[in-house]
């Protein structure tokens, strides 16, 4: 049970800006990091979806439920996500050798690519959460946060990794990969079979749109990296929760 709590810490201060008591990060402790990692989804949807509530309450407007929503998920996290969605833009825009490629992952330097690609995300973004209007919409939204960290935990002890150090190969070769497994699947399952019962059409398209991202992710690493790294983990749940939010508000104004 220790090593439980312990994992539990250890995913929320790794992957949020929760404020969380000091564990030691051990192989023993980072066994089940992993199976908590869609935890941070569930506060990050629970805040969106509060603040949702709140404008429309309060009448405060679209425009500021977009915006104020667009840097909440940011708030939470710290950012840790879209810094690898912004190295790997650059990387991939750079359109150099795999190890080049490797090596602009690395480098602490900005690129005009990453600049360009976020500025586009958060544009994006914030566009989407202007056609988010209605209850049922937030708890979709709320739930698309849990896939996407979901998805990206299944990636660490599924896909091949790139390399044979950093943070993401401490964390996939410390977790006890078949409970991991086990764990994100089940409740990848429930949170498909919440958004269906929420939204059939909807739900049904955010299902197989994630499902999508993914695969896309699990190829375009292994061709352009040779398999996935912190960064391109950061790169793809970005991707995820983008498709979703589109999603969400495109189709909810037509259905």
């Amino acid at each position: 049970m220790k090593a439980v709590v312990n994992s539990f810490i250890i995913a929320i201060a790794m992957y949020s800006k929760i404020p969380m008591p000091k564990t030691a990060w051990n192989p023993k402790n980072m066994k089940y990091t992993l199976c908590f990692f869609p935890v941070i989804g569930v506060v990050i949807g629970a805040i969106l979806y509060a603040w949702g509530r709140v404008c429309m309450e309060f009448g405060y407007g679209q425009m500021c439920f977009a915006f104020v929503g667009t840097v909440l998920p940011v708030i939470v996290t710290g950012g840790i996500h879209l810094d690898g969605f912004m190295d790997t833009a650059d990387a991939l825009h750079s359109y150099e050798k795999r190890e080049k490629k490797l090596a602009i992952l690395k480098d602490p330097h900005v690129g005009a690519f990453a600049v360009i690609a976020l500025a586009g995300y958060f544009f994006l973004y914030a566009a989407g959460l202007t056609q988010i209007w209605k209850t049922d919409h937030l708890l979709l939204l709320a739930i698309s946060f849990v896939i996407s960290r979901d998805l990206s935990g299944l990636s660490l002890v599924w896909f091949q990794g790139a390399k044979k150090d950093g943070l993401l190969y401490t964390f996939s070769s410390a977790a006890h990969k078949q409970t991991v497994r086990v764990v994100l699947v089940l409740i990848l399952g429930g949170c498909f079979i919440c958004l269906i019962l929420i939204s059939p059409v909807i739900g049904a398209v955010m299902a197989l749109a994630s499902m999508w991202v993914w695969t896309y992710y699990y190829y375009m690493s292994k061709k352009q990296f040779g398999g996935i790294t912190g960064d391109v983990a950061g790169y793809f749940l970005s991707l995820c929760e983008l498709a979703n939010v589109l999603l969400i508000g495109l189709l909810g104004r037509v259905l």
